[in-house]
């Protein structure tokens, strides 16, 4: 039978539902909401559904949340908009808010874990080296069908879609926002593998 949820993970899910309903009580674009927001919306009833029969780590649980998170407030202000990002302008001298470069990192390193997991308890893959090749693969994947979307986006809502793809006048913000994902993704591989092989270690086989 599987274990009881964890305190931690009911504080996870609270903290995500709070700033959700939050982030859409009067956020700056409402469609832009609807389209930021969405992959937390699929994510959350996924991992419900999933939670007793393939639990995940602690830590896993953790970054889903925080990028939950990231999303939310980026859908609430826009990410071209959050003023946490006017502070980080400012603090590094940047020439344009740089909230969408940590969603983009985010995009980036927490997909890379989920990959991991799931490929690595699936003992779909043996190889390390190739673990980790896999994951980043899986990364530029999401992050190049993210970039279609938004592409599909624009040519649907055409001015509409100015705040969803948050360019902020960078001509090639396409190219930077997949070299955030890239950079995001071989840094949880390089910096968190070890930690979470610790984790998937303790849970219930």
């Amino acid at each position: 039978m599987a274990p009881a949820p964890k305190p931690l993970h009911w504080l996870l899910l609270a903290a995500c539902l709070a700033v959700l309903i939050w982030s859409g009580i009067a956020p700056y674009d409402r469609a832009t909401w609807w389209m930021e927001v969405a992959p937390a919306l699929i994510a959350l009833p996924v991992l419900m559904l999933t939670y007793r029969r393939f639990p995940l780590t602690d830590l896993l649980y953790t970054l889903i949340a925080l990028h939950a998170i990231v999303l939310m407030v980026g859908g609430a202000y826009t990410y071209a908009r959050v003023p946490f990002g006017f502070d980080l302008q400012g603090w590094l001298h940047l020439q344009r808010n740089p909230y969408d470069r940590i969603g983009h990192f985010m995009q980036g390193f927490v997909p890379a874990l989920v990959a991991r997991e799931i490929l690595l308890r699936g003992s779909h893959v043996t190889g390390r080296r190739m673990l980790g090749f896999l994951c980043v693969c899986v990364v530029m994947a999401i992050s190049a069908w993210y970039e279609l979307i938004e592409w599909g986006a624009a040519v649907a809502l055409g001015q509409g879609a100015d705040e969803f793809l948050g360019t902020q006048g960078d001509s090639w913000d396409t190219q930077s926002d997949m070299l955030m994902a890239l950079i995001g993704g071989t840094a949880a591989i390089l910096l968190l593998a070890r930690w979470q092989d610790r984790q998937i270690a303790k849970l219930p086989h």
